[in-house]
C-alpha cells in the first residue's frame, strides 16, 4: 500500500478570500459584529437578561429576553435603543428598523 506523503493545501489568503466572497458568510458576520454592541445601547442591566437572537425579513432584529418583564422594559425603551444602534448600524451598513423581544428564544447559557 502507497502512503500519501503530500497532498495538496489550500494557502491561507485564497481561503480567506475565497470565503469573503461568499455573501452568507459575509452577512452572519456583519450581524454578529453588530450583536456586540447590544451591550451598549441595551445597557449592563438589560444586556445581563437580554441577547440578540437573529435577524427577520423586514431588517427586525430578535432580541431573547429571560422574563416577560425584561420584555415589557425593553419594549418601553424600543425607542431609545434603537438610537443608540444607529451609529453601529450605519457604520456596519445594516439596517434595523425594529426589534422583535421574544422570551421563548432565551437559553441559559452552561
Amino acid at each position: 500500500m502507497k502512503k500519501i506523503l503530500y497532498t495538496k493545501f489550500q494557502n491561507i489568503d485564497d481561503l480567506l478570500a475565497q470565503m469573503s466572497k461568499d455573501k452568507e458568510l459575509s452577512r452572519a458576520i456583519t450581524r454578529n459584529n453588530l450583536y456586540k454592541f447590544w451591550k451598549i445601547a441595551a445597557g449592563e442591566k438589560f444586556a445581563k437578561n437580554s441577547k440578540p437572537y437573529s435577524m427577520l425579513k423586514g431588517s427586525v432584529m430578535v432580541i431573547a429576553c429571560r422574563s416577560s418583564i425584561v420584555a415589557q422594559e425593553l419594549m418601553l425603551r424600543k425607542t431609545q435603543i434603537l438610537d443608540r444602534l444607529k451609529p453601529y448600524t450605519e457604520s456596519l451598513r445594516i439596517k434595523v428598523a425594529d426589534l422583535k423581544f421574544d422570551v421563548k428564544k432565551w437559553v441559559d447559557e452552561v
